[in-house]
């Protein structure tokens, strides 16, 4: 039923291979769009979201430290893992 298809990465521009084991994965998750990238370019951006920047804050909810991967304001609180477990469960 399925065929290897060639595609054109968006960001390199590469040839790159559909294979038809992916395209049956694609189908049995129900994503309903072919992939975009290549393997590289794809691992390349999967790695830079993993290598945000992260601030350490004060959790509001504890007191103790946290990191989190976005620049904290005084207009909302900032918790840590498991006070903002608590806080979504309430």
């Amino acid at each position: 039923m399925y065929e290897d298809k060639t595609l054109q990465c968006k960001d390199c521009s590469a040839d790159f291979v559909f294979e038809a084991g992916e395209q049956q994965f694609y189908a049995e998750k129900g994503f309903e769009n072919e992939p975009t990238r290549c393997r590289d370019c794809r691992n390349a951006k999967k790695s830079a979201r993993r290598n945000r920047e992260m601030f350490n804050v004060t959790c509001d909810g504890c007191g103790g430290e946290a990191t989190v991967p976005f620049k904290p304001t005084n207009e909302k609180p900032v918790y840590c893992s498991e006070c903002f477990a608590n806080q979504s469960a309430n």
